[in-house]
């Protein structure tokens, strides 16, 4: 497995970048968060989580080591996969999603696109036990929330759609978007009503 790569950022997209590592350019998907502490020419660690699937080779980095941890964790959960997690991971920080888990709060777990309250409810009953100690208080969710629009990319991008087809449907929706802190579930359905409709 490949634990981490360090070395300079040659390039940066949306949900991903590339780090050179000995000569070669690893291509690492990142939540929004991770990316926007990245700067190209900048040598920079991350962790990484190598999934590995009978027709790709995905590396997927973290700014820690604990949200990794939880990343992989988040995947022994049934019907979860390696963008599900990553998408919680965009929405909430880990010891948010920790807290949540250890304490039932469905809540805060349907907060993340893709996870209705059954699923919420799922990853309480199977994680529960596994997640370990929380400590501390819990964050302002304020300070934490990414915008919704990198919410919702995240959360279609989770669901299967491109890149592309996020952005289209994020900039559609943008024009009836008023509110600072928008019901970001509400959005998502909304976002894969306008994406159905060109399928």
């Amino acid at each position: 497995m490949i634990a981490s790569v360090r070395g300079q950022v040659l390039a940066l997209a949306p949900d991903a970048a590339v780090v050179e590592v000995g000569g070669v350019g690893f291509s690492v998907r990142a939540t929004p968060g991770t990316l926007a502490g990245l700067s190209v020419g900048v040598e920079t660690t991350l962790h990484t989580s190598l999934v590995v699937r009978e027709d790709s080779l995905t590396l997927y980095g973290f700014a820690g080591a604990s949200e990794r941890d939880l990343f992989e964790l988040l995947q022994t959960a049934s019907g979860v996969g390696p963008r599900l997690a990553q998408a919680a991971l965009a929405v909430h920080p880990p010891d948010t999603v920790r807290r949540a888990i250890a304490t039932g709060d469905t809540r805060t777990l349907t907060q993340i696109p893709g996870v209705g309250k059954k699923g919420a409810e799922r990853l309480v009953l199977e994680l529960k036990d596994r997640v370990g100690p929380v400590t501390g208080e819990a964050p302002a969710a304020r300070e934490y929330r990414p915008q919704w629009r990198e919410q919702v990319q995240q959360g279609l991008i989770a669901l299967g759609w491109t890149q592309k087809d996020a952005a289209s449907a994020i900039t559609r929706l943008a024009d009836d978007v008023t509110e600072e802190r928008p019901d970001v579930p509400a959005l998502l359905k909304q976002a894969i009503r306008l994406l159905g409709k060109t399928r």
